[in-house]
């Protein structure tokens, strides 16, 4: 019987496309690179920020701290409220949290945004914990950050956790921690990322995410 639920934030829980890509956009205009496309920016949602622009851009260690540094300096004023609550999502955890399910944020972005976020719409009320990567770098990935949730909380029954998330990260990390997860469509990854990952089951929308939790 599944005691917890860890959640991915961004494209599990809101719609963070608007903000996180115009502040990419951002950052990466200040380092001389203009993108006109925002949707051609929807990659970079999910993984660490320093991971996918080490990927794409090919920055060493000190173009990727400014380029970082660049992104939160827009993401800090305008870019974190650019969101929006999947519909249902309220609903949902209201009725996980009424069942007695423990709901807990594993995000790969920085905590002290995630929790911001999850007051601004008045999501924290439902969850037991908000965890997160920290601003350094130092616990970014996404099984790092599982590590840290199960650590914080005390969670030593690992048959009793499931990992929500829209990206392959997700699942991965799941796997890394020894949990089994739920891959999500409606966020920004795909079905064949989610089943090549190992997704434990998946989720076409809110509606059937919260029918496979509550039999779980």
């Amino acid at each position: 019987m599944i005691q917890y639920i860890f959640i991915d934030l961004d494209g599990t829980i809101t719609d963070s496309q608007e903000g996180i890509t115009k502040s990419i956009q951002f950052g990466l205009k200040k380092m001389g690179i203009d993108i006109e496309d925002l949707n051609s920016l929807r990659r970079h949602i999910g993984p660490p920020l320093r991971d996918s622009f080490k990927e794409y851009y090919n920055f060493d260690e000190d173009k990727l701290e400014e380029v970082v540094k660049h992104y939160r300096e827009y993401y800090r004023e305008k870019g974190i409220f650019e969101n929006e609550v999947y519909t249902g999502m309220n609903e949902m955890f209201e009725r996980l949290s009424s069942a007695g399910k423990k709901l807990v944020v594993a995000t790969s972005k920085p905590e002290v945004f995630a929790i911001k976020i999850m007051e601004h719409f008045d999501l924290a009320k439902y969850f037991t914990d908000i965890c997160g990567s920290t601003l350094d770098g130092s616990r970014e990935k996404k099984g790092d950050v599982i590590r840290y949730a199960l650590e914080k909380n005390h969670i030593t029954e690992l048959n009793q956790v499931v990992m929500v998330g829209d990206r392959f990260h997700d699942i991965a990390g799941a796997k890394e921690n020894g949990l089994t997860s739920v891959g999500v469509l409606y966020g920004f990854g795909n079905r064949k990322e989610l089943e090549e990952a190992g997704a434990g089951q998946i989720a076409e929308t809110v509606k059937d995410l919260e029918e496979i939790l509550m039999n779980m």
